[in-house]
């Protein structure tokens, strides 16, 4: 299995187990999140609870949530929203940081696109939702999330460059 570490912080924020395809000339990942139940399992072990004298409500208490499968599995923290100015302010920040930590041909691929990408990441601004790794560092990549027109299911945007691919 490959886990892919944000590059600045070290946290695992995604894994070979969900797919991604590559946009804005590699630089942006793509990956389609689910919502699912997590918790109660229902267990038919076919006792007639009013033959016994028992109520039809008795029983464990039920703590089944639904929870988006990227977010829960990797324990992605939401953070604020962010406005154009301060996306941008955190933008050239990461750039920064992430292009001392990439050399040769992956930092001239990065700085030649990351603003087409950045770009792309603007456009959809007021539909982003922010996450960053269990960790909460300071200067982490992020991971934006977003809702595709009439879609059920959030879609996970990640910057791939920040990303190491560790085997496990």
């Amino acid at each position: 299995m490959l886990v892919y570490q944000d590059l600045i912080s070290g946290d695992e924020l995604l894994s070979d187990s969900f797919p991604y395809k590559e946009i804005e000339n590699g630089i942006l990942w793509e990956v389609e999140g689910k919502w699912v139940v997590q918790g109660a399992v229902e267990v038919n072990i076919g006792a007639n609870p009013s033959a016994e004298g028992g109520e039809e409500d008795e029983g464990v208490d039920d703590q089944a949530v639904k929870v988006v499968d990227i977010i829960d599995t990797f324990r992605l923290q939401e953070q604020p929203t962010f406005d154009k100015k301060a996306f941008v302010a955190y933008m050239r920040k990461y750039i920064k940081l992430l292009s001392e930590k990439l050399d040769g041909e992956n930092k001239d691929h990065f700085m030649k696109n990351i603003e087409c990408a950045t770009k792309y990441l603007l456009g959809k601004l007021k539909d982003l939702q922010f996450f960053v790794g269990e960790s909460m560092a300071d200067n982490a990549g992020m991971v934006f999330a977003y809702y595709k027109e009439g879609a059920n299911n959030p879609t996970f945007l990640y910057i791939a460059p920040g990303l190491k691919e560790v085997k496990c």
